[in-house]
Order: structure tokens, then sequence, then C-alpha cells
């Protein structure tokens, strides 16, 4: 997952909503979002390589999210950081607990968002302690929460001005199908060629090996009811299938 905006407690409505971006190869063997087979109750996706997911929420509204820090002279670490999502929405740890009792060292650089419903929650092995997040529109990447990258600014923006279209979800779809490539010059500095820092600008990647796998707008309702959709893509954007997964009271 490469770009993730949230608004949590942010709209009368609506106390959790997410536009997500999940950038990988192509290549990589990928279950659809759907209820996962082993847990019905939780919707999201399924890494076949590895196991874990970079996104869910379970029927009660739990919810995890992961990025990576973008490092590319970092050994890999032992587990995959799909784990940590998939290891919480299978729990019943509070966020803040869960967050507390992560060994780090275990995992390359990773960014994880954790919601239990009450409370919301960034952890990063990265960048210090756990942190409790007061109601607010958030925004991650490849760095650290709220990094000042050109797309995360943007996508925040932008985020905020959608929230009132809910439950109509074009409006972030049109967020995270933005492909424009930012100027050199405003270009952040990660460690990988400039042709990449190039690719990896846009908030919509494309190229024939490499982007953005799936969009994904998910939702928790004040009444409890979950909404999950997501729009998948293949190599230089094309679309493929979507999924939308509801529940109801």
């Amino acid at each position: 997952m490469c770009l993730i905006v949230v608004g949590w407690q942010m709209h009368p409505d609506y106390p959790l909503v997410v536009a997500a971006n999940r950038d990988e190869f192509y290549a990589r063997p990928t279950a659809d979002a759907a209820p996962w087979p082993d847990a019905p109750e939780v919707f999201g996706g399924i890494d076949r390589e590895a196991g874990g997911t970079w996104l869910g929420i379970r029927r009660d509204g739990r919810f995890a999210a992961v990025t990576n820090v973008r490092e590319p002279d970092m050994a890999k670490g032992e587990r995959s950081r799909g784990m940590l999502t998939r290891d919480f929405l299978l729990g019943d740890m509070t966020a803040p607990g869960y967050a507390q009792r992560l060994d780090g060292q275990l995992y390359s650089g990773f960014n994880l968002l954790l919601s239990d419903g009450m409370q919301f929650v960034y952890c990063s092995n990265r960048d210090g302690v756990p942190r409790l997040l007061a109601p607010g529109i958030y925004g991650l990447s490849n760095h650290l929460l709220d990094s000042p990258w050109p797309k995360l600014l943007m996508a925040r923006r932008r985020f905020a001005e959608d929230l009132a279209a809910l439950p109509d979800d074009d409006a972030l779809f049109s967020l995270l199908a933005d492909d424009e490539i930012v100027p050199d010059a405003e270009l952040p500095q990660t460690g990988v060629p400039l042709e990449w820092e190039r690719l990896l600008s846009a908030v919509f990647v494309k190229s024939d090996s490499y982007g953005t796998r799936a969009s994904t707008v998910a939702w928790q309702r004040r009444d409890g009811v979950i909404r999950l959709h997501e729009r998948r893509f293949g190599p230089q954007g094309q679309a493929l299938q979507s999924s939308l997964i509801s529940t109801a009271v």
C-alpha cells in the first residue's frame, strides 16, 4: 500500500473513512477484496505470496492498513509486514495495546494504522513510540505520517473536500485516480533512481511492471454499517474487475 488518506471522526455520519491505493508489482499473486475464507467477518484483499494484507476492515469496524517505508538499501525483515494487519484484524486487543506490544525489529520499515472502533493509532518502526490520534484527516505514503510529499498534501486537501459527498464515493475514486507526475524540483529524495521518483510521485502509479493494483474506499457509518469498495488495475492502469462489500445492521 503506497497511499492512504483517513478521516477519523471528521464526518457526522461516517466516523471512519478511508481512501487508499495499493502499489505493487503486477506479477505478485493477490486475492481480490472479499470476506476472508477463514474469517468471513473480515473484508479485504490477501497477499498470496506472504499471506497477509495491506488493508482490511472487520464487520465490527476494526480496521488496519500498512505501508512500507521506502529505504532501498535496508535488509529485509524476518516477517512480512502484511502480517501486522492480519494479526490485528483477527485479534481482539485494543489498538494501543497491540501497537505497544509489536516487535518492530522483526519487520522491514513499516507504517501501521489501527482502529479498534474507539481509538485510532499510528505506529512505525521508523518513528518512535505509537501515537494515539485525535480526530482529523491523516495521510500516509512511504515515509512517515503526514510527510509533506506533494501527492500526500494534494490527497489530504481533496479528501477533506470530498467527504461531504458520502455515501457517493466517485469523488474519492477520482482523487485516487490522479496520475499527474510531480515536477522534478518538488520530488522527494528517497534513495531510488530519478525515473522511479518520478513514477512514484503520482497518486495513481502506472507502468508496465509496477503500479497501482487496487484503489479502495472503505467506511464505517455511525449506525455500524460497513462498506468496502475496491477497483483493480493491471499494467499501465488498465481497469479490471471491482468488488463491493457492504453490511447491514
